[in-house]
């Protein structure tokens, strides 16, 4: 694969549904897609990212917000926010890691704006600017929240 600067990821799913209802099968979404599939992707990087490369995963408002049918989303938000902190502390060759943790996007409102009633969305061109802040600037272990 050789070295690169920057893994980016923007990618996880989690089921939608109320905590006494959530099945495991249901719980497993989310923490074999969006919270071991970025570590397993952040482990997989390192040994190719450049000295001084740059890590960035996607966490979510419902980390600090929680919404109805949303307990696994939340769940798994804050343990990607807290792996990034304490991923940071560890990495080696200068390497760092950020979390993007935008509110609901503007662009996929038409699927959720249900689950969301009264949030600000946002658009994905001012979410990509966070991705932009933490892939060329030179913080580590943060969380960059993007709300509306």
């Amino acid at each position: 694969m050789g070295q690169f600067d920057a893994l980016v990821v923007a990618s996880g799913s989690v089921a939608f549904n109320g905590l006494t209802e959530m099945t495991d099968e249901q719980w497993q979404v989310g923490l074999q897609s969006k919270l071991m599939g970025q570590i397993n992707l952040t482990r997989a990087a390192i040994p190719h990212l450049s000295d001084k490369g740059s890590i960035t995963l996607i966490s979510g408002i419902l980390s600090e917000e929680p919404i109805n049918w949303g307990v696994s989303a939340s769940t798994v938000n804050g343990a990607i926010d807290h792996f990034v902190k304490a991923a940071a502390c560890e990495l080696p060759r200068g390497l760092r890691i950020n979390t993007v943790s935008p509110t609901v996007v503007e662009e996929s409102m038409d699927k959720y704006a249900d689950f969301f009633p009264g949030f600000v969305p946002v658009p994905a061109a001012k979410v990509a600017q966070a991705y932009k802040r933490s892939v060329l600037g030179i913080q580590t272990g943060q969380v960059f929240r993007v709300n509306g």
